[in-house]
């Protein structure tokens, strides 16, 4: 028994310098070495960039087999192309966006409601120039041949007015292409009060001679640089996404679209194709029920798309038809995101035990309703959770408190029988019977609640909630580390004396490691963000309030 602890702590000890170097690794820009995934560094990008360029039309799958324009990869026409592109701001209750009269493409989005990580008095800008990211549209031909209007063709804004007015519920925004071979485009943006939805209503006119069979594509560009403020020892998942109701919710890592891995060619009438990011998401949603082919495709310059393509009916001339879609650029607010698009919601990450986080996140969120500060909710959810898990934490407890007990008869038993270590496991084990001990008694219960804490722990990690929430005094702001280290102090001197009350293993090597784990896991906390943190304080100073009691009930002391 007491080998398959040791065996146990070992296997713990080294599963989490498996785990710290893994993160290091990303930490520093290169990619994970023991879970591959995820997105690569502008270095590994820039050198995959020529090959990705070269094999584009090869690589990148299109509904009618035609590259939508614009592509930098791809020598096409540029249609209605033109140097005289301006920038229009347009400001609402929740953005400051500016479109690029070059199609109409939103270039620059900032989020009015969330403040800058780095500039408190600036707001958070989700759509940077800094990062190549942008929500483009426009219409290829199906047949081939001349180039319609793209997210490159000089647009012209017919409508305003451009910022919503005290007591406006909504603004709309229109810009009108010429005709390009016989298709004229006009592209209306529709901005609601309270809402991070933005309708756009795409009306095709053929004003030529000929009937015309244009497709709708809705592109996401952004390069793969990584955004600051990141962590060696927390990742979140920044890069396309998509979704549909028989692949389900699908991350693709940058990498893979830049080498060309497993390029997304999916039709279907269902789903959304997006850009996520800790915290937040950018999402192109058409009706349920349209047609249309997802697709990804390296864009060079360390640029990657991810898009979908819809067709449209044929025009006859004089004819002109109008096809809507939705863009979602916002915080990940999963009871928003679940009413908006099945399998939106799932862009906020809780990783392996969302069956626990998803209820975790309504007790808390009920918590906070109640006391208005997401410090003290956390405070109270662990709390509860403490309380639910009272009369398990009790049992281990007794547990360590027994064997803590017995210490000195083991230690005492393993000096005399050293060198016999057969009859030293057996006296063992005949002292465990006559006390009644379950070696792994203090083990069993503390592993049943694993998941629930592994779950609470990506609540609090991806929980936009948490982002510039104050708690008390100098904590300002629970999605970023403690400026002052205090709590991660307090986090490892909790944990060291919580060490201290546990029986002390018979075996030296599990004696130190039983002090070296928790000065391992301590350094991690010091970069967590401060929920995090505080969780663990207060799940350790309830762990060690009820261990003290349990200990001084069943009068053990230590020596």
């Amino acid at each position: 028994m007491n080998d398959l602890r040791r065996t146990l702590l070992w296997v713990i000890f080294v599963f989490s310098l498996i785990l710290l170097w893994d993160q290091w690794q990303v930490y520093n820009g290169r990619p994970k070495t023991f879970f591959p995934g995820g997105s690569t560094t502008t270095e590994q990008q820039a050198a995959n960039n020529g090959s990705a360029a070269q094999n584009a039309d090869q690589d990148v799958p299109t509904a009618s087999g035609v590259q939508p324009a614009g592509s930098d990869n791809v020598a096409m026409p540029v249609a209605g192309q033109d140097s005289s592109a301006e920038k229009v701001v347009v400001t609402t209750d929740v953005y400051r966006l500016t479109f690029d009269t070059a199609g109409a493409r939103i270039t620059d989005l900032s989020l009015l409601r969330f403040a800058d990580q780095e500039d408190k008095e600036q707001p958070f800008r989700l759509l940077s120039p800094a990062y190549a990211y942008e929500a483009q549209t426009g219409i290829i031909n199906a047949g081939g041949g001349e180039a319609f209007p793209t997210h490159n063709t000089l647009m012209h804004l017919v409508a305003g007015p451009l910022e919503m007015a005290e007591g406006q519920n909504t603004l709309t925004v229109r810009f009108q292409s010429d005709a390009v071979n016989g298709v004229q485009v006009v592209k209306t943006f529709e901005f609601t009060r309270d809402s991070y939805v933005i309708n756009m209503r795409t009306e095709v006119v053929n004003t030529g001679a000929v009937p015309v069979t244009p497709e709708l594509y809705l592109q996401l560009v952004r390069n793969s640089d990584a955004l600051p403020g990141g962590s060696m020892f927390w990742h979140t998942f920044t890069g396309p996404a998509y979704y549909t109701q028989d692949d389900k919710y699908n991350k693709v890592a940058f990498s893979d679209i830049v080498e060309g891995k497993k390029p997304l060619n999916a039709q279907t009438d269902n789903g959304w194709v997006g850009m996520v990011q800790h915290y937040f998401v950018t999402a192109w949603l058409l009706p349920e029920g349209t047609l249309r082919t997802y697709y990804t495709r390296s864009l060079g310059n360390n640029r990657v798309a991810i898009g979908m393509i819809a067709p449209l009916k044929t025009l006859a001339p004089g004819e002109s038809l109008t096809s809507e879609a939705k863009l979602y650029t916002g915080p990940q607010n999963e009871t928003v995101l679940e009413k908006l698009a099945p399998g939106l919601d799932l862009v906020k990450d809780y990783g392996m035990f969302k069956i626990f986080s998803k209820p975790l996140f309504w007790l808390l969120n009920m918590l906070h309703s109640l006391l208005n500060n997401w410090g003290w909710a956390i405070v109270a959810l662990v709390v509860l959770i403490k309380a639910a898990f009272f009369w398990l934490n009790a049992s281990a407890y007794r547990s360590m408190a027994k064997m803590k007990a017995v210490a000195p008869r083991v230690q005492e038993m393993r000096e005399r029988y050293k060198d016999k270590p057969q009859q030293m496991q057996q006296e063992m084990m005949r002292i465990y019977r006559e006390e009644k001990i379950n070696p792994l008694g203090g083990c069993l219960p503390i592993l049943v609640q694993i998941p629930v804490f592994i779950a609470l722990y990506w609540v609090l990690l991806s929980s936009v909630e948490m982002r510039n929430a104050p708690w008390i005094g100098w904590i300002t702001d629970l999605s970023v580390k403690d400026p002052y280290y205090i709590l991660p102090i307090i986090m490892t001197a909790s944990t060291l004396f919580q060490t201290w009350l546990n029986p002390t293993p018979p075996d030296p090597m599990q004696a130190k490691m039983m002090w070296i784990m928790p000065m391992v896991f301590s350094v991690m906390f010091f970069m967590f963000p401060s929920g995090l943190v505080l969780y663990w304080v207060t799940n350790n100073i309830l762990s060690i309030a009820q261990q003290w009691f349990i200990n001084k009930r069943l009068g053990v002391t230590r020596k």
